[in-house]
């Protein structure tokens, strides 16, 4: 299992998670060894004891590693080069390697050390029930107590107070700020003049979102006409509302700065700290010179990897809360003299934004539009259209009813593929998912079934000799989310360049081109 370890997987990988990989791959390869051979043991009843292996056996075990490991390193190196090659990165250096090696042993050293423990657990309890009981009900008995209090001792005390530390921690950053958080003075900006809602109250993420964006002049600049401002609403957790007080607040926040006589309004899913692209954000801005609002609030101050794993429900109440308030807001307004409504997220905030949805058609009914970048495997929505696709059309890009209402795309040639095909719904939704982006296509279930997507031709910037295997699949995955917006643009988790391509693509403004999205490309950032 060391040896697979170092197959290659979506994304580049350093020197640190490739020897997390390699010592979990190889603690488990020693685990099964272990279990196995006990098991053997266990089932085969024998009058002498068994032997200890031979010394040759050893000798050909060492010989055998020896040989191989060096063979598997050249083609850890090459193929991680290819992948760098790929996405334009530069190569592994030398030094990497040593640092592999270094990791990779202290890591698994430990996990055995920890096995050690447990089992030398696990038989003092057997020695002493077997006063009580026969030596295989006793061994069996101590195996599943000793799990048992393992698993309550990582529930109950060091979850409990991880998570106590972990919160103290998040709380104070979302109390800090940065240089491009600085107070607003414009009214037309939570915690700005007039505003319903404090600068302190919006988090730091709030303050990042309310204290960047294009001025006036920017926008004046770039489209040669006469702009407005946009609006920007945010409500954050310091407001200490439940999600519907939250989306109320946010509304009047809305209803106070004018926002529902702006042209297009804008509901965007945070992810866990709150953050949202300024790309997606500012490319409305952009296109619409001004001529917009966008609102969101905050549900959480953890980052999205935990938010994901103890406050997805509360990201998805938080973003029906806000769609439905705003919606009933436009919806008073007379048809003829209504904005524009759609809905975008990315990552975690994708499943807060199509949390008010239930089906595709759901969402093109009640939105004039909706833009999802880089969804997360708990999408019902999402993974219904993947699991409901049309025949033949692959996991990777399907094609979910004709696309009549849905497109799924990689880069900016599939958007101008999809423009290409005849589109007839009004509303128009887009799913922006690349190939190489492990949180699209992280799932548990890759642990024991391969995925559709890795039984269909690889896509453009996937390596081709990626292969499904058993666990190790599924920890490759898990190490390259962690970098996985650490690639360049239009790789892995990183959306920027595309995104006005992918909002012309669902809006079709008026008087927009191609030629303006390359042009406002480097007016964009993620961060």
């Amino acid at each position: 299992m060391l040896w697979l370890s170092v197959t290659p997987s979506l994304l580049p990988r350093d020197a640190l998670f490739q020897g997390l990989i390699s010592a979990i791959s190889a603690a488990t390869g020693y685990l099964l060894g272990v279990f196995l051979s006990w098991l053997v043991r266990y089932l085969i009843s024998r009058d002498s004891p068994w032997p200890d292996p031979r010394r040759t056996h050893w000798l050909a075990l060492i010989a055998v590693a020896l040989a191989g490991t060096p063979i598997m390193l050249f083609w850890f190196s090459h193929s991680q080069d290819e992948i760098r090659d790929l996405m334009g990165m530069s190569h592994m250096s030398w030094h990497a390697y040593p640092a592999i090696a270094l990791v990779s042993h202290v890591v698994f050293v430990f996990l055995v050390l920890l096995g050690w423990a447990w089992a030398d657990a696990v038989r003092a309890l057997t020695r002493r029930l077997r006063k009580f009981a026969p030596p295989r009900i006793a061994a069996i008995t101590s195996a599943l107590l000793v799990a048992t209090l393992t698993v309550l001792l990582l529930n109950g005390v060091v979850a409990k107070y991880s998570m106590r530390v972990m919160n103290s921690s998040f709380a104070a950053l979302n109390d800090e700020t940065t240089a491009e958080s600085e107070p607003t003075t414009s009214p037309l900006r939570s915690g700005g003049p007039g505003s319903l809602v404090t600068w302190d109250s919006i988090g730091l993420q709030g303050r990042v979102f309310i204290g960047t964006g294009p001025a006036v002049a920017d926008l004046e600049r770039f489209n040669g006409t006469p702009a407005k401002e946009p609006i920007r609403s945010y409500v954050g957790l310091g407001s200490e509302g439940d999600p519907r007080a939250n989306a109320k607040l946010a509304v009047a926040e809305m209803e106070r700065s004018g926002a529902f006589s702006r042209k297009i309004i804008a509901v965007a899913g945070t992810t866990g700290t709150g953050w949202i692209n300024r790309s997606t954000v500012d490319s409305l801005e952009y296109m619409y010179n001004g001529d917009t609002a966008t609102v969101a609030i905050q549900y959480s101050y953890l980052p999205s990897w935990l938010s994901f794993l103890v406050d997805n429900e509360r990201c998805r109440r938080a973003g029906q809360a806000l769609f439905e308030a705003v919606s009933a807001r436009i919806r008073k307004i007379p048809e003829g003299q209504r904005p524009k409504l759609v809905v975008f997220g990315e990552s975690l905030g994708t499943s807060g934004a199509e949390a008010p949805f239930g089906t595709i058609p759901d969402i093109a009914a009640r939105t004039d539009g909706a833009f999802f970048a880089g969804p997360i495997v708990n999408n019902p929505v999402w993974k219904a259209t993947l699991r409901d696709r049309d025949k033949g059309s692959p996991e990777r890009l399907p094609m979910f009813e004709n696309g009549d209402l849905v497109r799924f795309v990689a880069n900016r040639h599939d958007i101008a593929a999809a423009e290409k095909r005849p589109w007839p719904s009004i509303s128009r939704i887009l799913f922006l998912q690349h190939a190489s982006d492990p949180v699209v296509w992280w799932d548990p279930g890759t642990i024991l079934r391969k995925p559709d997507w890795l039984r269909e031709k690889r896509g453009p910037d996937v390596h081709p000799g990626i292969r499904w295997i058993p666990l190790i699949t599924f920890l490759q995955i898990s190490a390259d989310m962690v970098a996985s917006d650490k690639v360049p643009d239009g790789h892995g988790h990183n959306y920027s360049s595309e995104i006005p391509y992918a909002w012309q693509a669902i809006l079709q403004v008026p008087g927009w081109t191609d030629g303006k999205s390359a042009r406002l490309g480097p007016e964009l950032a993620r961060y």
